[in-house]
């Protein structure tokens, strides 16, 4: 499940549901791609069974912060730090998607245990789909085109106030709570594919 601009230097936000052996935990792994430039891949084990029954997963974003969540518990911040010389995914307009895909060459276990095609086909089911955005023109016209969703003057957009410019308290403490009990992998924590932490890591490690 991912939102998604279009073109070479897209923005790009992911959920990926990782499949895992029987009696393990499912894996949610989440991504962030700006100006066509991913490799920022957190992953963490649910705690629960995401094929028993539905749950929410939403992203909300803003000219702040975007938020991965599950169930309205914050489980990754990735935050504006443009003053920082830092870009971030703002003024592209982005569609939703979902797909079933095959990763069975990195995904479980890092690649170790294949996809049992016995089980196909496979299903992905969907309720209580909810967009909540400012809609852009269909083709969009410019990069800027986004923009004018917090900028517009005839009408505010609830997630641009300035209470969600950031966690509350509450939701800053069950991030924590995600990262120390349920995190599996941190890009910003991964040296051997990045020798030099990537700058977004460090500022966020001190915000």
């Amino acid at each position: 499940m991912q939102m998604s601009s279009d073109g070479p230097t897209h923005n790009e936000f992911d959920f990926e549901f990782l499949g895992n052996t029987t009696g393990e935990p499912y894996s949610v792994q989440t991504n962030v791609y700006v100006n066509g430039v991913g490799n920022r891949e957190q992953r963490l084990n649910l705690w629960f069974d995401p094929t028993k029954e539905f749950h929410t997963y939403s992203i909300f974003w803003n000219q702040r912060q975007v938020v991965f969540e599950v169930d309205g518990t914050p489980i990754r911040v990735h935050t504006n730090l443009e003053h920082k010389g830092i870009p971030f995914p703002k003024d592209q307009a982005m569609g939703v998607y979902s797909s079933i895909w095959n990763a069975d060459d990195w995904a479980t276990q890092g690649g170790r245990v294949k996809t049992d095609w016995s089980h196909a086909p496979f299903f992905a089911t969907y309720k209580d789909f909810q967009i909540d955005a400012c809609e852009c023109p269909v083709p969009v016209s410019s990069a800027g085109t986004a923009k004018k969703c917090s900028s517009s003057e005839d009408k505010k957009y609830w997630w641009d106030e300035p209470t969600m410019s950031e966690l509350n308290l509450h939701q800053s403490h069950q991030l924590l709570w995600v990262r120390a009990n349920h995190m599996v992998y941190d890009y910003c924590t991964d040296t051997a594919r990045f020798p030099v932490t990537p700058a977004e890591c460090v500022h966020h490690r001190h915000h």
